[in-house]
């Protein structure tokens, strides 16, 4: 009598539980796959032209798209540079 007892009792309990754990709202709603909706949207708009000519157009309405800032430092020309990479034995002749 008593085996049957917990036996029944046990089931019981996990019967309950799934029933719990099926019933719940959050169940159906992954947030995962609306992030996945949009990161495919996304690269659907990005990589299709009409797509690529209205990001363009909003850059272009926002300013994003302005020329960088002149911070007025100059740019070193090549020969600059090309003497900046000398090495130390042709930098000692030259002296």
């Amino acid at each position: 009598m008593i085996d049957y007892f917990a036996l029944a009792l046990g089931h019981g309990l996990m019967a309950i539980a799934l029933l719990r754990l099926v019933l719940r709202d959050d169940l159906d709603a992954d947030p995962l796959l609306g992030q996945m909706k949009a990161d495919t949207e996304a690269n659907r708009m990005a990589t299709s032209t009409a797509g690529r000519n209205a990001a363009r157009r909003a850059r272009g309405q926002d300013g994003d798209a302005a020329e960088p800032e002149d911070d007025g430092q100059e740019v070193p020309s090549a020969q600059a540079a090309q003497r900046e990479r000398t090495s130390p034995r042709a930098q000692a002749a030259q002296r």
